[in-house]
């Protein structure tokens, strides 16, 4: 069920009739697929402009003179007046990817290509290697690997740019110089303002660069701090699945699928005072765990806070009843839960029982009661629908 004034989370983008951005966003909203949301619009607005603007767009691979040209219907684009290209930010939730979408596929650009940021590292830092097996040193490998990215694409559109590579971190500066001079344009989506990426990395002077390059570059554009039309999803939802059977793990896949809009989960790591805390499943803010990942590893309140940080919602599968001949795993339990309802994290969860039954022990009798008066209130449609607390 969708929840009044619920956005969708994905948006079947081929039915929309063809036009800018702006009017394929106008056509949501009059359908319904989308409430009205001021920044939303005017986040479509700006991409709408920029479509216009890269319409015909090229770039050229060899960099030279200051001279921009009509030509053949397209731009011949030099280091002149190249389109300020967009940065769409906000909390996970906002629509950025939807509006990604409206954009890419109404931008008129022959070569464009919409990818994965990390994606695009991995194959530049490949690339860059192989340029230097040639012999070819200093700072040309960048301008030879932005020369060979610029024959290809001319509107690069990333979702989810994120640094957290000290190696990405000490190349990037360089290399967008470099594609930037060739003219291609670029946008991207982030949750974090250009300023908060790669926020208290390793050397993060080197990287400041490239943060005044975007800025220089790009349009910052906020989403703001409004709905989580992801999560207003959950609002009206089951997310206490008892008992913790084949149907409850069905339906936490459901679940985790809306609140992700269906992306691939994959590996991520969470720093804990210095220390790395691998996290096997997890995507667009929601970490998928086993009851065993969290509760029967030594994991401590640091940790469980750094979760409830990072994370806007976490899915754990499979809570057992809890006795004293798992004591530990109950401690650890209860401090999981207070970390995620100190931060307004929304739990979604499949267990053996309902709260009040979880614990079957004597040691943390009184201590339990606590835990399980915020259990119930966790899976009440006012909790859920609570703004994260990063």
């Amino acid at each position: 069920m969708v929840a009044d004034g619920a956005q969708k989370l994905t948006i079947d983008t081929e039915s929309i009739p063809a036009g800018r951005p702006l009017e394929r966003y106008q056509a949501l909203l009059a359908t319904g697929e989308l409430s009205a949301d001021a920044d939303q619009g005017a986040a479509a607005a700006r991409l709408d402009a920029l479509a216009n603007q890269v319409d015909g767009w090229r770039a050229i691979p060899e960099k030279r003179g200051g001279l921009v040209r009509r030509f053949l219907g397209g731009w011949d684009a030099g280091t002149g007046d190249v389109p300020r290209g967009v940065y769409l930010y906000g909390p996970v939730g906002r629509g950025k990817s939807m509006l990604m979408d409206l954009f890419f596929g109404a931008a008129s650009v022959e070569r464009k290509r919409r990818v994965h940021f990390h994606e695009f590292m991995q194959e530049a830092h490949s690339l860059i290697h192989h340029i230097r097996q040639r012999g070819v040193g200093g700072e040309m490998p960048f301008a030879r690997a932005a020369q060979e990215i610029a024959k290809s694409v001319h509107l690069l559109c990333f979702d989810e740019m994120e640094v957290r590579d000290i190696a990405d971190a000490m190349i990037l500066s360089r290399l967008f110089t470099a594609l930037f001079d060739r003219g291609v344009v670029v946008v991207a989506t982030s949750n974090r303002h250009p300023d908060e990426l790669y926020k208290n990395g390793l050397q993060r002077d080197r990287f400041l660069p490239f943060i005044e390059l975007l800025k220089a570059r790009l349009d910052i554009v906020d989403l703001g701090e409004g709905t989580d039309y992801r999560l207003d999803r959950l609002v009206g939802e089951r997310v206490y699945l008892s008992p913790a059977d084949g149907a409850a793990t069905a339906a936490l896949d459901t679940l985790f699928a809306e609140m992700t809009g269906g992306a691939a989960p994959e590996a991520d790591t969470v720093i804990v005072h210095g220390r790395e805390m691998p996290v096997a499943c997890a995507v667009k803010g929601v970490a998928r765990f086993r009851f065993e990942d969290l509760c029967a590893k030594p994991l401590g309140p640091a940790d469980f806070l750094a979760l409830a940080r990072r994370y806007r919602a976490v899915v754990v599968d499979g809570i057992p009843t809890m006795t004293d001949a798992i004591r530990d795993q109950a401690r650890r339990f209860m401090m999981l839960i207070d970390a995620l309802y100190e931060r307004r994290t929304t739990l979604v969860c499949s267990a053996a029982d309902e709260p009040e039954a979880l614990y079957a022990g004597t040691d943390w009798g009184f201590e339990f009661d606590r835990t399980v008066s915020r259990l119930m209130e966790m899976r009440s449609a006012d909790y859920v629908a609570e703004p994260h607390r990063p």
